[in-house]
C-alpha cells in the first residue's frame, strides 16, 4: 500500500473521529505529496525516499513551528504542532537511538578514513544517505562533529 492510500485511510478515520488535529497534519501530507507530483510533471508514485524525504520536512516543520512558539511562551501554539509531528512520524521509518546513530557515525568514519573537520561533509553525506529518515540531520551533525574533533 503507497503512502497516499495510507493517507487516505488515516484521513476518513480522522474524519470519522471528528480529530482536527490529524486531519490537518493528514491533509498537509496529501498536499505535499501531490505539490512533489505535480513538481515532477506526472502522476506517477514517489519513490520512498522522495517520500520520506517530504514526511521529514514536514516533521522538522512542525518541531521548529513548536520550538519558537515556546520560546515566545506560546505553549498553547506549540501544543498542536508538535501533535501533528506525532501524527505525521507515524508515517516514518522508526527512528535510531543516538547509541545506534553514533555505532553507524564511528563506522563510517573508519571506513572512509576521515582524520579531521576537513572531512566531515565526505562522512556526513554517506551517513546522511543510509540513515535518511531514520535520524535527524541536525543529531547527525552533532555526532559527526563531536567524533571529528
Amino acid at each position: 500500500m503507497s503512502l497516499q492510500d495510507d493517507v487516505m485511510t488515516a484521513m476518513k478515520a480522522a474524519m470519522r473521529d471528528k480529530n482536527q488535529t490529524a486531519l490537518a497534519a493528514l491533509r498537509a501530507i496529501k498536499s505535499e505529496i501531490l505539490l512533489a507530483q505535480t513538481e515532477t510533471g506526472s502522476k506517477e508514485e514517489l519513490s520512498k525516499d522522495q517520500e520520506i524525504k517530504i514526511l521529514s520536512k514536514l516533521v522538522k516543520q512542525r518541531k521548529d513551528s513548536a520550538n519558537i512558539y515556546t520560546e515566545q511562551n506560546r505553549e498553547d501554539l506549540a501544543e498542536p504542532e508538535l501533535a501533528q509531528a506525532e501524527v505525521i512520524s507515524q508515517f516514518l521509518p522508526a527512528q535510531l537511538s543516538e547509541t545506534e546513530i553514533e555505532k553507524f557515525v564511528a563506522e563510517t568514519i573508519t571506513k572512509v578514513g576521515a582524520e579531521g573537520m576537513k572531512d566531515m561533509g565526505k562522512v556526513m553525506g554517506i551517513v546522511n544517505q543510509q540513515l535518511a529518515g531514520k535520524a535527524d540531520g541536525k543529531t547527525i551533525s552533532t555526532i559527526v562533529r563531536s567524533k571529528l574533533i
